[in-house]
């Protein structure tokens, strides 16, 4: 008797928590599904011929999906005087030294702002925070400003240099960086390590959730970026700078331009899917908290 009540009271618990693990799967998969709308109304933008691209009421499906668009694109890739494949050099270079510079110099910063005791420790913070608030058109004109008097205009600095003052990557890294324990710091100092040793073989692989969630962050910042105000030499400008330059004839190339936005669109989605498990992952194991 003893065990069919258990079983009874198991029972009604299991269909208790299937209910409401139901309710709570049907809510994250709408939510999923409205986030990935963006991404599939693209790729059915780019699948449609002309006559269905200008249809109102727009549609999110295709009726006749035609691959002509692509192909549109490789010919007008194909026929332009610079190498398409140096668009793309441009992009991955930059992206690759711009997001590996500002993970380092954002850890750097953030590392004695959260671990370290100075004067105008908090001033330097709230400083950080409340540049925050400042978009890019605000600051645009300061920066080039700072560009041409560094010499570094019409060069590959001239897109890296800007990024590198990521306010957003040292207020995640420094807050991450927090919740770490103080007396594995004290223990490596007893040890004899250096402030050098606990940033590198300590902190940093501890706050690997924060330093990717950066990396995502750059990634998507950095390949969508265009600076037309700093390059104007053909050969040093980015990818989704040819794209727009070679879609931008108005209505005829409207298909082409709806498979470049999807072209774009992928490499920084492919980054995020790969490294989004990892993230969850680290954010659950990572670190030692009091």
């Amino acid at each position: 008797m003893r065990i069919r009540l258990s079983k009874e009271k198991s029972g009604s618990g299991v269909i208790r928590s299937g209910g409401g693990s139901a309710v709570v799967f049907i809510i994250l998969l709408v939510s999923a599904l409205f986030m990935l709308l963006p991404f599939y109304y693209a790729i059915v933008q780019s699948l449609k011929p002309m006559q269905e691209i200008f249809a109102f009421p727009p549609k999110f499906y295709v009726r006749n999906p035609t691959l002509s668009n692509y192909k549109s694109l490789m010919q007008l890739t194909n026929s332009m005087w610079i190498p398409f494949w140096r668009y793309v050099f441009n992009s991955v270079s930059q992206t690759a030294i711009g997001t590996v510079l500002i993970i380092i110099i954002s850890s750097l910063a953030a590392f004695p702002l959260a671990k370290c005791d100075f004067p105008g420790r908090n001033l330097i913070f709230k400083t950080v925070v409340t540049s925050l608030l400042f978009v890019g058109p605000i600051t645009a004109v300061p920066a080039f400003i700072v560009i041409a008097k560094l010499g570094l205009y019409n060069t590959y600095l001239a897109l890296i240099v800007p990024s590198l003052a990521s306010s957003l990557g040292l207020f995640l890294m420094k807050n991450f960086m927090e919740q770490l324990n103080d007396s594995l710091i004290e223990s490596a100092k007893i040890d004899g390590a250096g402030l050098v040793t606990i940033y590198y073989r300590i902190v940093m692989p501890l706050t690997k959730p924060a330093w990717i969630t950066v990396m995502i962050l750059t990634i998507q910042s950095l390949w969508g970026g265009a600076g037309n105000g700093y390059i104007y030499d053909e050969q040093l400008k980015s990818l989704p700078v040819a794209l727009s330059q070679i879609t931008a004839s108005g209505m005829a190339r409207s298909g082409a331009s709806a498979a470049a936005g999807v072209v774009l669109m992928i490499p920084p989605f492919i980054f995020f899917v790969l490294s989004q498990r990892n993230v969850v992952q680290t954010m659950a194991n990572a670190g030692i908290k009091e």
